[in-house]
């Protein structure tokens, strides 16, 4: 594997304040003194003046958080994070690579989960070259392996997990925190040879497909109906069993078994009903 290899290359603006010096003498001495100046000191007049201006391709700029990389007839040299204008030798080819943070959002992807409902899924994945050697010559292009990689990865982590939570089970909706440390373990095990780091990736989208949505939302709304039904007829039953506890304790009324059945069955029709209950006085006979 290549690695990344740091590279010191010469300032750029001595250099070429340098070179135009140089290109400078070489012009004034040609046109002052051709007359008077002998063959063999004009032709090295002019090959300095070739050399020199040949120099001035060594010249490149380097970037905030970029890199170059250098390389002389495709064998790897180096790679330059000096930022500002720098000079190196001019038969180097010069390729730059962005070493600044990016992110991207993966499509919106249709997998099955754990439990086999079918889901649609997308992710938003943030990430950073930290070698320019291997961004460049491990892969054929970094910026779509990383984007390939990463989808495939998600789709891996999708149907490792159910959407809804039970048995105590991570799940897609409710675990967040622990899915995106998941998925961004798989993505950065899948780019590790394309010298980039995963910083950050999270599910940006998760929703039922939608041939299953409005049955997976009825289901939903069903098991609230039954978690809210069961908290209420448990504090009803409490509300019920306090009742007759304090009745009996103060002696405020004694009661049989036949009318504390009756009286139990009415407290939990008026506690667990959902309109309000209508209570009906019996005044007795008018009428002797």
């Amino acid at each position: 594997m290549t690695k990344e290899i740091a590279k010191s290359t010469l300032p750029g603006i001595p250099m070429l304040l340098l070179l135009l010096l140089v290109l400078l003498i070489c012009s004034v001495g040609l046109i002052g003194g051709a007359a008077k100046a002998s063959p063999a000191t004009v032709v090295l007049s002019i090959l300095v003046g070739i050399v020199a201006f040949f120099c001035l391709f060594g010249l490149f700029m380097v970037q905030p958080n970029n890199g170059v990389v250098l390389q002389l007839f495709g064998r790897y040299i180096g790679t330059v994070r000096q930022e500002g204008l720098r000079w190196a030798n001019p038969f180097y080819s010069k390729r730059p690579v962005s070493l600044r943070v990016r992110n991207f959002e993966s499509n919106k992807l249709k997998v099955n989960e754990l439990d086999g409902s079918p889901i649609e899924i997308a992710s938003v994945v943030v990430w950073q070259v930290v070698d320019s050697a291997e961004a460049l010559f491990q892969v054929d292009d970094y910026e779509n392996f990383v984007h390939v990689q990463s989808e495939a990865a998600l789709r891996q982590m999708a149907t490792s997990y159910p959407y809804d939570q039970h048995e105590g089970q991570i799940a897609l909706r409710s675990h967040s925190q622990e899915v995106s440390e998941n998925l961004q373990k798989e993505i950065q095990e899948r780019l590790s040879q394309a010298g980039v780091k995963v910083i950050e990736a999270r599910i940006s989208h998760l929703a039922y497909a939608p041939e299953i949505a409005g049955a997976m939302l009825r289901r939903q709304q069903a098991n609230a109906v039954i978690a809210a039904r069961t908290r209420i007829v448990e504090g009803a039953v409490s509300m019920v069993e306090m009742a007759l506890d304090q009745l009996a304790r103060r002696g405020v009324i004694q009661l049989d078994e036949e009318r504390k059945a009756a009286m139990v069955s009415n407290l939990l029709v008026v506690l667990c009903s959902e309109s309000e209950a209508q209570p009906v006085v019996n005044a007795g006979s008018l009428y002797g």
